[in-house]
Formats: structure tokens, sequence, C-alpha cells
């Protein structure tokens, strides 16, 4: 196809003729024009049903975490604590029977020991039961003679393990991780706020790693699972996962002003819900699907995959709709 174009020029007509060739062939200008009115009305329709629901879409993160925070005040006034411990925080006894005890004998023991944790090891081929795990704060030799007495047999170096752990040790270690989980909230909140230097963004940011910390931390207590040193690892790692995505949408909507605000949140998202999914499929599966895993690898899994449901929310419709209201009120388009 052909285009003509005629200038005038100091009386003198220029004709000047040139040739192109369709983007699509078999198209025609007017149908390449129509298609990208069509899309740009596609994405009108999409910016407007964004910027009437954002506001919406920020309300349930944080009814989520307003519940959550009085879920953890409740517990903490029934149990003196912000989560129930293992014996490997706590102090206390652990013993290993090297088979699968029945659950009327573990009744049995539960109803005599009222803080008492059993836990069954399976193969991770067969799926079959190795071994039972006994948890308590009591003295290991009552407790051994207890659980002798249940079973009907003695427990010997072949068919058993003992460990005991006091529970000064225990509660110096569990001091030591809680430092060192505030230590690098803090240190993240001051690697935040020199990267940005401005507040609301900051703050935006800063909360959702909270929120990360604080939802999974809420679950976890409301299903009575006590926690190791591996699951209070689980938390620290949730700092890194939230902080990524949120320094990704943070840097995209304020730092990068390519194109319009709405535009430049969505390609943060599409790049964002990616790592997250794809974390949350690689953790599920081996938590649900992997038999014969220690508990603290269960665990991890379990934590980590909250924190990251928590984290699409927390990110995606609070921070985000945050910091589109910094950006429209300091003129960031």
């Amino acid at each position: 196809m052909h285009s003509i174009l005629y200038l005038h020029r100091a009386g003198s007509i220029v004709v000047s003729i040139s040739a192109f060739q369709a983007d699509d062939p078999g198209s025609s200008p007017g149908q390449r024009i129509q298609q990208k009115m069509e899309a740009q009305e596609t994405s009108q329709e999409n910016k407007s049903l964004y910027d009437k629901y954002y506001k919406f879409l920020m309300l349930i993160p944080v009814i989520v975490v307003l519940f959550s925070s009085v879920y953890l005040f409740l517990f903490y006034a029934k149990h003196q604590d912000i989560m129930l411990k293992d014996t490997t925080l706590s102090g206390g006894t652990t013993i290993t029977v090297l088979s699968d005890v029945g659950d009327s004998k573990v009744k049995i023991l539960k109803d005599e020991f009222s803080d008492l944790v059993v836990r069954k090891l399976t193969d991770s081929k067969t799926g079959e039961i190795i071994a039972s795990i006994f948890e308590s704060s009591v003295e290991s030799e009552f407790l051994k003679s207890r659980i002798e007495k249940t079973l009907g047999y003695n427990l010997t170096n072949e068919n058993s393990s003992v460990e005991f752990s006091g529970s000064a040790l225990g509660e110096g270690f569990y001091k030591q991780l809680i430092t060192a989980m505030v230590l690098a909230f803090l240190l993240m909140a001051i690697v935040v706020f020199v990267l940005f230097r401005t507040f609301i963004p900051s703050i935006a940011v800063i909360f959702a790693a909270f929120s990360d910390i604080l939802v999974p931390l809420a679950v976890v207590n409301y299903f009575e699972i006590r926690l190791s040193a591996a699951g209070i690892a689980a938390f620290l790692m949730l700092i890194g996962y939230s902080v990524d995505t949120n320094l990704l949408l943070t840097t995209r909507a304020i730092k990068n002003r390519e194109g319009m605000l709405n535009s430049r949140i969505y390609h943060a998202f599409k790049t964002g819900i990616l790592m997250t999914l794809t974390s949350i499929l690689a953790v599920l599966p081996a938590f649900f699907i992997v038999t014969g895993l220690p508990d603290s690898f269960r665990q991890i899994f379990l934590i980590l995959a909250i924190g990251l449901f928590a984290d699409i929310a927390n990110t995606w419709f609070l921070n985000a709709g945050l910091i589109k209201l910094y950006c429209e009120k300091k003129g960031i388009t």
C-alpha cells in the first residue's frame, strides 16, 4: 500500500510517495486503529476498576492483622508468652521409643501429663511408623518410669533414647533467637529508610513485613503448635521474603517513572506474585506429600506457606494501596 504526501514549499509543490508494509499482513490501517482503541478502552476499564476498589481491598489485610493482634494479646494473657515452645526452647525431657505406641496408651499418658506432646516418626518409603516421641517438662526419670509402666516393658538403649535439657539452657537459647529476630527486623527497617528516605513508603514496607510475621504466629498458636528453633528461623526467613516483594513494588511505583502509576504497580505485581507463588508451590507439596520429614522441617514449611499467603494480601492489597495514595498526594502519576 502506498501513501502520498503533498508538501507546499515556497510556491512549489513537492510530492512524496512512500511505501509501507502493514504490521499484520492482511490487515488495514483502520483495523489496526480499531484494535488499539479497543486495547486502550480495556486498559481504561481495568484502571477504573482498580481505582474504584483498591481502598476496599486495603481493608482485608487490616482486618486480618487486627484479629491476629487481638488473638495474640489474649494468648499472651493466658500463657504469659507469645508462643508455645517445645523442649528445645523451654527445657524438659524428650524420650524416643522405637516402636508405634498405640493411641489408647498415648491417651493414658496425656491424661497424666497435661503438657505431654507425642509425635510419630514414619519411614519415608513405606509410611510405616518407626518411632514415637514423647516430650514433657517433667524430669526424665519420672517420665521414663511412667512410660514403662504404660507400655509394660523396660526402656533400654536398644529400644529407646532419652534426652534432657535444663530450663535455663532452653530459655537462654530462646531469648537469643528472639533477640536475633528483633535485631534483623530493626536492621531491615534502617535499610528501608535509608533507601527511600520518605516516611510513608518506608513505614508501608516495614508494616507489611511485621504483618507477615504476626499472622502466621497467630495461626500456629491457634493450632497449638509448639515452636522449635527451626520455627523461629522460619520467621526470620519471612522477613526476607516480605522485603523482596515490597521493595520491588515501592521501587517500581516511586523511583521508576516510566508509564502510568497503575501500569507500574501492575508490572510489579506480575513479577512479585510469580516469585511468591513459586515459593508456595515449593513448600506446600513438601509439607503435605513428603512423608517421614523431621518435624522441624515440616514446621518451617508450614510457617513459610502461611506467611507467604499473608504476604500476598499485605503487599498487593495493603501496601500497593498505601503507595498509590501516597503517589496521588505527591502528584506522582
